[in-house]
């Protein structure tokens, strides 16, 4: 994957059903407006959530999105770690190896209004 692009399944579905997708980024977009955390906060708790729904893709895509905005390697991995007696081991150690691969990928460069997700 080019590090300036979403997901090649993101893109695909942007392209099927742009009005759908549309709707859902001012979705996210309000959700990401309306309450008092700061970005980085909203971030890593995205992150969070992507670990404990136990999915790559996403993991992997908070991890680049929160690379982008100067959340460090050792703040992410922390973030990792908290999952540990949450989710439990094996979970745990996939979202650190889905970190690693996307730490080296590097950051992801988004385009205007492709960055709330």
């Amino acid at each position: 994957m080019k590090k300036d692009r979403l997901p090649f399944s993101y893109r695909r579905f942007k392209e099927e059903f742009p009005a759908i997708e549309k709707e859902y980024d001012r979705l996210a977009k309000k959700c990401h407006q309306s309450g008092p955390l700061n970005e980085k906060m909203r971030r890593l708790i995205k992150l969070g959530i992507a670990i404990g729904e136990n999915s790559e893709g996403a993991v992997k895509s908070h991890t680049r999105r929160a690379l982008a905005i100067g959340i460090t390697p050792k703040e992410i991995r922390h973030a990792v770690l908290l999952g540990l007696t949450t989710i439990g081991f094996p979970k745990m150690i996939s979202a650190l190896n889905w970190i690693h691969e996307a730490m080296e990928e590097g950051p992801i460069h988004l385009r205007k209004g492709e960055d709330e997700i």
